[in-house]
């Protein structure tokens, strides 16, 4: 699991906006990923293509209150 990304924005600091069009994006490559019923692959994934947006993704930003 990826715990921490030097020089990545948080997660946390994004704007509701900023976060739905991250999510939306990320749907396209989400459809090509073969399904998973276990969260942490799918935060895993789903971190790995933040960081290549310059965003820090964990589990503990699940359970953050926005």
């Amino acid at each position: 699991m990826i715990e921490a990304w030097h020089g990545l924005k948080p997660w946390s600091s994004l704007a509701d906006d900023e976060r739905d069009a991250l999510q939306a994006a990320y749907q396209a490559e989400l459809d090509k990923e073969p399904p998973t019923c276990s969260l942490e692959t799918k935060v895993e994934r789903f971190a790995r293509w933040l960081a290549t947006q310059g965003v820090a993704f964990s589990m503990d930003d699940l359970n953050a209150k926005r």
